[in-house]
């Protein structure tokens, strides 16, 4: 019953850190990532930067490794708290069982 608990803990944890993700996340990653693979780019081609092809795929790299950063922390932590909540769900009903089964 507690690996139950814990596991659908779990995933409705991972879901809400997905909505979570979707509304508090996404923007944020990016324009972190964003702005530091400008400032990868700039290191290595000079600010501004040109048009070229090499610049925009740093700069898109770091944006998406900013986004997938975001997404696994946010994801992750939501997904800890509702593992830990079912837990501690699964430790109070187990009880509340035995207790109850004693009377009978």
């Amino acid at each position: 019953m507690k690996t139950t608990l814990t596991r659908q803990g779990a995933y409705i944890g991972a879901g809400a850190g997905l909505v979570l993700f979707a509304i508090f996340g996404l923007l944020p990653g990016s324009l972190l990532g964003g702005a530091a693979g400008i400032r990868l780019a700039g290191m290595f081609f000079g600010l501004p930067l040109d048009p070229g092809l090499l610049p925009r795929v740093i700069v898109l790299t770091s944006m998406l490794a900013g986004v997938a950063v975001s997404g696994i922390a946010i994801v992750t932590a939501a997904s800890a708290i509702g593992w830990l909540a079912g837990a501690v769900l699964g430790t109070s009903v187990h009880e509340n069982t035995l207790a109850s089964a004693g009377r009978r």
